[in-house]
């Protein structure tokens, strides 16, 4: 069990453990909007509010580059994970679902698909910002300033219309990619650009060529 000492966003916790240790913890599965964006502060006030002042239990595998403990969070048997995204106050983070178990990833997916059908939090917007489109476009606006030479967008434009994504796996592949081929006719989710695949939650496939 762990002392919750600080809520930093919907997403990122600092909790304490019983020998005193400090930890910092990103709720894995989920996203919830970065600040700046409409609903992070609303975001981040329920999951303080889910919190309140009772021990929380962190389950963990794994850290991010961040150093930060991946993790689910639970107080008195209440998923927070969970709980951000049934408020409408987090996406499914389905860019990293194949780390999750399968059980999780259901429940992830069925919690947002019902908070998007009720409207809730920040569905009630009519097309929200997903966070990580977010932060895509902000690196592309700092790509934006460097001359157009040294910018990938620029060279590979011509192939972003021809982004083949899978649905299983939540990657997407670029025509000279070299698994472009090897994606299922049945799994295939075609997208008009990588921008767009970004924003359905899906990522780039590690093996591409940069």
């Amino acid at each position: 069990m762990a002392r919750v000492t600080r809520v930093s966003d919907g997403d990122t916790l600092t909790v304490v453990d019983q020998r005193g240790r400090e930890f910092r913890v990103r709720l894995t599965g989920i996203d919830a909007p970065e600040l700046g964006q409409p609903f992070s502060q609303v975001s981040r006030s329920h999951l303080s509010r889910l919190v309140g002042a009772q021990p929380v239990r962190v389950t963990w595998e794994k850290t991010d580059r961040y150093d930060r403990l991946l993790a689910f969070v639970s107080r008195d048997g209440l998923n927070l994970n969970l709980a951000q995204v049934e408020a409408g106050l987090a996406w499914f983070y389905r860019a990293y679902e194949q780390e999750l178990p399968q059980a999780e990833r259901r429940r992830l997916d069925r919690v947002e698909q019902e908070a998007r059908a009720a409207r809730r939090g920040l569905w009630k917007d009519a097309s929200p910002v997903p966070p990580w489109d977010y932060r895509a476009s902000k690196r592309e606006g700092t790509a934006a300033q460097r001359p157009p030479e040294s910018r990938p967008d620029v060279a590979r434009s011509s192939i972003a219309s021809q982004v083949r994504g899978n649905r299983n796996s939540g990657i997407y592949h670029l025509p000279d990619c070299p698994d472009y081929d090897r994606v299922s006719p049945r799994n295939r989710v075609p997208f008009g650009s990588e921008r767009e695949a970004l924003r359905q939650g899906f990522r780039k496939a590690r093996n591409c060529p940069r």
